[in-house]
Parts: C-alpha cells; structure tokens; sequence
C-alpha cells in the first residue's frame, strides 16, 4: 500500500537527476506533494511560492519559456479550479512546456471535505486545447507517468491522491502517454477505469468469474489523448461497457469513452462516478462505498449492463 502522490514525488526526483533543467515549485505544500526529497537534493531548482498559485503558474511559464521544464503542484482543488484562467491563457493557450502535479484529488480526500475533494478538474483540463491529462492508478505508475510527463513537451496535467493504495502494477514498466492497458482480458463485459477505481475494477472482476462472468479491465491512465483504438476493440468483443472514475460523471473519463463509442460503435454503457453532488467528509472508505466507487457497485453496474445488450 503506497500513496500515489509519493509516486510523483519518486518520478519528479528521478527525472531530476537525468535533467537539470527540471525545476520544482509549490505553493506552501512541500511534504504535502511530496517534493522534500526534490527540495533537499536540488535546492536550486526548488521555488516555495507560498500560497500564491496563480503567481507559481506564471513563475511556471517564464520558466518554461526560458527553457527550463517546471513541476508545479498544489492540491488539486487549489491546481486546477483557482488558477484555471492562467493555465488556460499562460499554459495551454501559448502551449508551453508546463507540468501540473495535482494532489490530494477526488473523493479520497477524506475528512478535508467538500472544499477540498476536487472532482472535477480532469473535466477542466481535458477541455483546454495542448492539455494532455493524466490519471494514473497506483505509486508505481504514477512515478513512471511523471518520468514520462518530464520528457513529453507541452502542457500536462497530471492527478493524484493521498491515501495508501494498492501498488499492483509492474514496477518500472515504462509509462506510455496516450496508451491504455488492458489489465485482464473477457468477453462478456469491459471495465474502463482510471487512478483509484482500477484495482476495484479488478476486484470486481475476480467476483463477477465466480459468477460466470467474464470481465475486461481497461485501465485509462490517460484521459487525453484518449486511446480510441483500445476502446473501440475492447467493446467490439464485449459488446457492452462500464466506466469507473473518481470525478463527476459529467466531464470525467466516462464521458470521453461514452463520446468515443457514440462515435464509432454505439453500444450499452453504464457509468460508476459522483453525480451531480459535492463532497462529504468522512473516511475515503466510507466516502467511496456512500457515493457507489467500490467493486460492489462495479459490479452491480457490469451485471445491469449485459442485461442491456
């Protein structure tokens, strides 16, 4: 069980240490995103904004006009709803070489509250035009999908959160920007999921075979550019789908996959996400089986869905 934001953490300083022009900045959240290791071992490359997050996007495109390639990260709420005019005018509009680290995103951050569990920001940034957005599952693929973010150039906006998970994916597999993974493969049904709900999704799928059923896991770790090609194969097998997110359903993954299929090859969708409703506060447990983001509800959601084709 790893935080994933301590993934970034890992990511940022490896990339770090290939590429001095890395830069790392925050606002007033150092142990937080998890950039003390960056701060202790690069001191000149650490920039504390303090609680100034427009001002560290604007620091963050000079930077990155100067040919640096900046980091900057803040919790998600704080990252990517209060600062959106200036990553949409400074970062994505001038297409410039700026990474987004979000922390402590979606419902999982527990006791904070609504103020803080920030669930529609994957909506937010896969609107801007450049964006590429990312939402990895686990420790290890948030540190392979930071080391990949550092070496793509342009914009990216990557999530994360603070609760312990389960780190289930193969450790230094390289991370591929704009590729999805088909976690397990089936016939009768598949699951996209993305960041926190893939390992359910998986869970869901171990009790949907006790059942006879046969589950695909899909997961989505890159929202945009979304992999059409994964989900048009996958469903062209299973003949049906169901999404998994930690974000409203309205302008999640879901809906980028339900738009996709639309498209190209219609078919049943059944859709696990927080709908149309803020926060609460409670524990990231209690909060995701309140709001229908633990397996069960997957698959329940499976099950409803093969009734459907």
């Amino acid at each position: 069980m790893k935080d994933t934001r301590s993934g970034f953490g890992a990511g940022l300083l490896e990339a770090a240490e290939k590429n001095e022009n890395i830069f790392a900045l925050t606002a007033d959240v150092t142990g937080s995103v998890k950039m003390g290791d960056f701060k202790a071992a690069h001191p000149e490359r650490f920039i504390q904004c303090g609680i100034a997050e427009a001002n560290m996007i604007g620091i963050s495109a000079g930077l990155a006009l100067s040919g640096k390639i900046p980091f900057a990260s803040a919790f998600a709420g704080f990252i990517s709803g209060r600062v959106y005019d200036q990553i949409r005018m400074t970062v994505a509009y001038s297409n410039l070489n700026v990474k987004i680290g979000a922390s402590h995103s979606g419902i999982t951050v527990g006791e904070d509250g609504a103020t803080h569990q920030m669930m529609e920001d994957l909506g937010l940034m896969k609107m801007l035009p450049n964006m590429v957005v990312i939402n990895p599952c686990d420790y290890n693929q948030t540190k392979m999908a930071t080391i990949a973010a550092a070496e793509y150039n342009g914009p990216v906006y990557i999530r994360f959160g603070r609760p312990a998970v389960p780190n289930f994916t193969e450790e230094n597999k390289p991370f591929v920007i704009g590729k999805a993974e088909v976690m397990q493969e089936g016939t009768d049904v598949t699951i996209f999921a993305t960041g926190h709900l893939v390992f359910p999704a998986l869970q869901a799928a171990d009790m949907l075979r006790e059942q006879g059923i046969n589950a695909e896991v899909v997961n989505i770790a890159t929202i945009k550019p979304l992999d059409e090609e994964t989900v048009l194969n996958s469903v062209r097998k299973t003949g049906c789908a169901v999404t998994a997110e930690e974000h409203f359903l309205n302008g999640g993954m879901g809906d980028s996959v339900c738009q996709c299929l639309s498209r190209n090859l219609p078919a049943p969708v059944e859709m696990i996400g927080v709908n149309d409703h803020f926060g609460e506060s409670g524990t990231p447990d209690e909060l995701m089986a309140h709001f229908g983001l633990d397996k069960e509800h997957i698959m329940d959601a499976c099950k409803k869905v093969i009734s459907r084709k």
